[in-house]
């Protein structure tokens, strides 16, 4: 009969990948740091292989090939053993009830988190939200890691196979400023704009793609170098009369252009807009919990 590792082992060393120091994982994972190394050793055992380079104790940890690997898979195996757990804690008791880790791409968290805490908190007052606010990128790795259990993100985006829900649509506007409104015809047509007149954000932030797809915007001599890492910068840059950006209604609607001497239009295109959607593992058991959260995020749109 085969030996199978243990997702204990698997802990130990994707612990050890993150650490890169014995003492330090054997810390995180309440174990001294002989268990910590017994266990990964008879991981190395099972698996048939070195998963790390044996070398000075004073250098830095390197991890091999295969080590990388095991790594790899392992985080997607202790997220499903993770979820495993969740199963059995959702057969003892309600369904919305306990922690609920919600990642959220930080051109919506802000106009949103708030008031779907308050929204949760009235509705479900057993479930607790922590929140997290990062890239699409990051936020995918979490959850394919078991870092988080839901997230919300604009789509269309690759989210492999993960299982996602459409919760509604969020459409794009542009902003002009008010001494810059004689001077651009309205509706805008791109080919009046001057070159590097349209500020986005880093590419790292979803809505610059989807904003330019859905905004037919392809004439790229428009759009000027500089990358903001924020709306708020965006907004700053217009304002001053340096040219236009694309802004989401939903962060107009939660008064991101309060006090600021801009003028709102619609973009080229016919109805350009992102979607919303929360997006979560297939492996999960708490299907229904997100499914409850879509719709009170549906509403909040």
């Amino acid at each position: 009969m085969n030996k199978w590792p243990s997702l204990k082992q698997i802990h130990y060393l994707v612990t050890l990948y993150e650490t890169r120091h014995f003492s330090e994982a054997a810390e995180r994972c309440f174990v001294s740091q002989s268990t910590l190394s017994k266990g990964i050793q008879t991981l190395e055992a099972l698996i048939g292989c070195p998963l790390y380079e044996k070398k000075d104790k004073k250098g830095p940890l390197v991890f091999t090939h295969a080590g990388e690997q095991v790594v790899l898979q392992g985080r997607e195996l202790l997220a499903k053993g993770q979820d495993l757990i969740e199963m059995g804690k959702l057969c003892q008791g309600d369904l919305m009830e306990g922690q609920l880790r919600v990642g959220c791409i930080p051109t919506i968290a802000p106009f949103l988190l708030g008031d779907l805490v308050q929204e949760v908190n009235m509705r479900f007052p057993k479930l607790h939200l922590l929140l997290r606010e990062d890239t699409t990128t990051n936020l995918l790795q979490g959850l394919r890691h078991g870092e988080l259990d839901v997230l919300v993100l604009a789509l269309p985006v690759d989210i492999g196979n993960m299982e996602s829900r459409i919760v509604g649509k969020d459409p794009f506007r542009m902003i002009i400023s008010k001494s810059q409104a004689d001077r651009i015809p309205v509706p805008i047509c791109y080919d009046d704009l001057p070159d590097e007149s349209v500020f986005l954000l880093e590419n790292e932030h979803c809505l610059t793609e989807h904003a330019v797809s859905a905004c037919q915007l392809t004439e790229k001599e428009k759009i000027n170098p500089f990358m903001a890492t924020s709306l708020h910068t965006l907004v700053q840059m217009v304002a001053n009369g340096l040219g236009t950006t694309f802004i989401p209604q939903m962060a107009i609607k939660h008064g991101l252009l309060d006090n600021q001497n801009l003028v709102v239009v619609d973009p080229p295109g016919q109805s350009a807009f992102r979607l919303i959607g929360l997006v979560w593992r297939p492996s999960s058991s708490r299907s229904q919990v997100f499914h409850q959260l879509s719709e009170v995020v549906s509403e909040l749109l």
